[in-house]
């Protein structure tokens, strides 16, 4: 499914993360995992990931994204979507939650569940209603907390994710101004399933790795060259690739596979670990503090997670001021 030059068009008009403060480093789950730091680094590109401290929700790091990315926009906005793979409940959502907290009691407020895919698939969403005439601004919101749904005792995991949020403000605006979304691509397919889910009984959260890396270059690049066509930009255009962090090795592969310009990769793995639907608004937040992507940059975002699903947006930086914080 392609969204092209939509008018009137949803343009990004803020952006606000929030990481746990403890951090976890290799060294420490070699005590709980037969691993080392070298076999970590080599096989995902990770360091360290950020853990939430007992009595943390999923909410309560969501809640601090959102206002982070509602101050850094300095907007109202009507509606707030939610990407979350790990809510502390399956019903209600946890949405309308975090709206209440924010004050914003009457506004349209539900979750999303496309995991790692979820913030390609929240600003999508957040296109559909200011396009509609739904609402003039939209709060799109990805936290997860992943260390409430690891299996302790599963190493291909457990090095893996982390926990944290960050938020965007889209607003209506016109296509050919800064932070405009100027194509979207989304795609599911439903057959592969079982190779990323919460498995019965226990509701651990499993997934076939060496699966998984097997389409995900493929499933990456795909996605990101129908935006391409649909922007009609070429490889050497594109001045920030900002992909989910699944891992380091899947980037460098992605990259490869479209041969993108090593440079043009944005990311931040080594410091935060795969925090799903987190993992993009995260890594462009780390990016634009050091200066990729900039105001101007053509910039690509591209995901693939659980279900399976993927997806990937263009737009041109506009200048946004990002605001952070730990909890």
């Amino acid at each position: 499914m392609r969204l092209e030059r939509t008018r009137p068009s949803a343009t990004l008009a803020g952006l606000g993360t929030c990481l746990p403060s403890r951090v976890v480093t290799n060294a420490e789950l070699t005590r709980s995992f037969d691993t080392s730091d070298d076999w970590i680094v080599t096989r995902t590109g990770i360091r360290e990931r950020r853990v939430t401290s007992p009595g943390t929700t999923v909410v309560d790091l969501a809640e601090a994204a959102a206002r982070n990315a509602l101050a850094s926009a300095g907007a109202d906005v009507q509606a707030l979507v939610l990407a979350t793979t790990t809510p502390y409940r399956p019903c209600p959502a946890m949405a309308p939650e975090v709206a209440a907290r924010l004050g914003l009691t009457g506004a349209a407020a539900y979750d999303i569940s496309a995991v790692c895919s979820g913030a390609v698939y929240g600003i999508a969403n957040a296109v559909g209603l200011i396009t509609a005439g739904v609402a003039d601004a939209v709060l799109v919101v990805c936290a997860e907390t992943y260390s409430s749904i690891l299996d302790p005792e599963d190493r291909s995991t457990g090095v893996i994710f982390g926990d944290g949020a960050g938020a965007f403000v889209l607003r209506q605006g016109e296509a050919d101004e800064p932070g405009a979304i100027l194509a979207i691509d989304l795609g599911s397919d439903g057959r592969h399933a079982d190779l990323i889910a919460r498995a019965a009984p226990d509701g651990r959260f499993r997934m076939a790795g060496t699966a998984v890396y097997r389409m995900a270059s493929r499933t990456f690049a795909d996605t990101a060259r129908q935006v391409m066509k649909g922007t009609g930009w070429a490889v050497e255009d594109v001045d920030a690739f900002v992909p989910h962090q699944a891992n380091r090795r899947i980037t460098d592969a992605v990259v490869r596979e479209l041969g993108l310009a090593p440079a043009a990769a944005v990311g931040n793995i080594d410091r935060v670990g795969n925090t799903s639907a987190a993992s993009i608004p995260l890594a462009l937040a780390d990016g634009v503090r050091e200066g990729r992507p900039a105001p101007g940059h053509r910039t690509l975002l591209a995901a693939m997670g659980g279900g399976l699903t993927w997806g990937a947006a263009a737009l041109v930086w506009p200048e946004v001021e990002v605001v952070s914080s730990e909890l």
